[in-house]
């Protein structure tokens, strides 16, 4: 049994397990970052920590958000320190048992394939669970 925090980003329902969440916290105050991928909408400051905020609608290539709606952060642990994932909405921590998911099915796809790494069949959604090591990668594509 694991346990997964989960988010919404537009339709879809995303888990990253429990134990690579650092925190989650309402919308902060982001310092833009010149020059840098279209993906990272900047840096907060968490408590005197520095981290990049990743806007997860822009690296699924999902439309943006409309102007004015607030985001949620999900911070992760990422190898070279926390990260935020900027997403719609947290949802809850479910425990999901470790034989209930199943590989990502072929109609999904673009993006949000290559960031999946398994899927759960959930009573009213499906939760994709995201890599966020690959979230993280800002690839030529996603740099774009």
């Amino acid at each position: 049994m694991a346990q997964y925090c989960t988010f919404r980003v537009a339709d879809l329902m995303f888990g990253v397990e429990v134990e690579q969440v650092q925190e989650v916290l309402r919308g902060q105050r982001m310092t833009r970052v010149p020059m840098a991928s279209h993906v990272v909408r900047g840096l907060i400051n968490l408590r005197g920590q520095i981290v990049t905020a990743v806007d997860l609608r822009r690296r699924l290539s999902i439309e943006d958000r409309a102007e004015g709606e607030d985001t949620m952060n999900v911070v992760v642990r990422g190898p070279e320190g926390a990260v935020s994932f900027l997403v719609d909405d947290i949802g809850d921590v479910l425990d999901v048992p470790d034989d209930a998911f199943e590989d990502p099915p072929v109609t999904l796809g673009g993006v949000t394939r290559e960031l999946v790494t398994s899927i759960c069949k959930l009573d009213r959604s499906l939760l994709l669970v995201l890599d966020t090591q690959r979230a993280l990668e800002l690839t030529h594509e996603a740099a774009q």
